[in-house]
């Protein structure tokens, strides 16, 4: 593993267990305030993304839940930041050019080497701020009332997400319950409302993902 990726993962896990980490390089999560990690997230500015196709709504109201997706798109051994940043725009090519939507429907995607990029324009600032959402594009009747936070990679046949993607998403998750209020039992899978099978062998990880999300909020 590259070292900063290495020294990426021990912080976070040290921010988890409420140690600040003072001296962090960047692509790096921070202690804010106890028990709760605020993990470093690349806006769309960052990577660079395409402008949106039209109107970003913002919904003046809190999310009530996370949905996690897994992109189904190639099993990456390149962990660096530079591919986190490549699969935002496949992602995002995909759904303005094929799906025709105004933006990347998801409003955060992990990369297999734990590096968080934005998807949806305006999802890091409301994130930040804790009392708004866009309206995002990820799962059917839900898209008003979640978040939607995609993993890289298929996860179909047994496939296991990496340890870096796993452990970033449950900082993700944990950010996200606390910012937004949101219990961590309510994390679900976009199988739970959609005939689907997305987001595969993550959808049978999901009582681990809230169970570690709770621990990490409870630090």
């Amino acid at each position: 593993m590259h070292p900063e990726n290495a020294l990426r993962r021990r912080l976070l896990i040290a921010g988890a267990a409420g140690l600040a980490a003072a001296t962090a390089a960047p692509g790096t999560a921070h202690a804010r305030g106890a028990g709760v990690v605020e993990p470093d997230i690349d806006g769309t500015a960052a990577w660079g993304a395409r402008s949106p196709r039209g109107t970003i709504s913002v919904l003046r109201y809190r999310p009530s839940r996370i949905v996690i997706h897994h992109t189904v798109s190639t099993n990456s051994t390149d962990f660096s930041r530079a591919q986190a940043h490549a699969h935002a725009h496949w992602v995002q090519d995909l759904h303005l050019d094929k799906n025709g939507w105004v933006d990347t429907g998801y409003h955060f995607l992990v990369s297999r080497g734990g590096w968080i990029t934005e998807g949806r324009h305006g999802s890091l600032q409301t994130l930040t701020g804790g009392t708004t959402f866009v309206l995002g594009s990820h799962t059917s009747g839900q898209n008003d009332q979640a978040i939607g936070i995609a993993c890289e990679g298929a996860y179909h046949a047994g496939a296991v997400p990496p340890d870096a993607q796993w452990e970033v998403l449950v900082t993700l998750c944990a950010y996200t319950c606390a910012q937004y209020g949101i219990p961590s039992a309510r994390i679900y899978g976009h199988k739970d409302y959609s005939s689907t099978l997305c987001p595969g062998v993550y959808h049978d990880m999901l009582p681990r993902l809230r169970d570690e999300v709770a621990a990490a909020r409870s630090a």
